[in-house]
């Protein structure tokens, strides 16, 4: 489905009911990269060394390019989780209090406070990361018994990063002041395997949370944590 699609998002909604009947995971995987400022990895450009340039250089970023950043790292993970919420709701009633749990997948970038050459994206997929803990919260304050919680990659291959990554290697995907410790990008059964904790009883008294698996990137660059 188009996750930016309501109409679609309750077609998908009204598919489950009617075949399954409820919801065990959600997990809020959609995303993508953009509008990026290339010019700002490069120590040479004016815009780096010119607080005008620096400051119209950010300017030229398309706004209707933060619009969709928006609209598939922010708005759809509300949108689909706060559709869901029922069938969810449904299947910790089947399988057991708080066994029914979303997963988003935000990113180290919400994290990070470098930029990395894209403000939008960093700004997006923080505003996912805050969306979880509103979530996890409102919903235990009803009563409801699923859990919502994040997990933050680091740099994994993806459809988005994997011809940079064939090219350039890990540290030039993550634009970081110092490179990623562990010199390398996650491999599949790390990101899988969090998940799987995260949704199984394993994972079961955890809520609210947002997870950081990126080879210990924002140990050792500017961040939150």
């Amino acid at each position: 489905m188009d996750v930016t699609d309501k109409g679609e998002i309750l077609t998908a909604k009204k598919h489950i009911a009617r075949t399954d009947g409820y919801l065990d995971i959600l997990v809020n995987n959609a995303g993508q990269v953009g509008p990026c400022s290339h010019w700002m990895s490069d120590n040479d450009s004016v815009g780096n060394h010119d607080p005008e340039s620096f400051g119209m250089g950010l300017f030229q970023e398309d706004q209707g390019e933060w619009e969709d950043i928006f609209a598939i790292n922010a708005y759809s993970p509300f949108f689909v989780t706060s559709a869901f919420m029922g069938l969810l709701a449904e299947g910790a009633t089947r399988h057991g209090a708080w066994t029914a749990n979303v997963i988003n997948i935000t990113s180290m970038s919400a994290s990070i406070k470098v930029s990395q050459g894209h403000f939008a994206y960093n700004a997006a997929k923080a505003a996912n990361t805050h969306l979880t803990k509103m979530f996890a919260t409102e919903l235990a304050r009803r009563k409801i018994p699923v859990r919502v919680n994040a997990i933050a990659p680091g740099v994994f291959e993806s459809e988005m990063t994997r011809d940079l990554l064939q090219e350039n290697g890990a540290d030039n995907v993550a634009q970081g002041m110092q490179p990623v410790p562990m010199g390398r990008a996650g491999g599949v059964n790390e990101m899988a395997g969090t998940a799987l904790w995260m949704a199984s009883s394993a994972g079961g008294y955890l809520n609210g949370e947002e997870i950081l698996i990126d080879g210990g990137f924002t140990t050792v660059n500017p961040s939150r944590y």
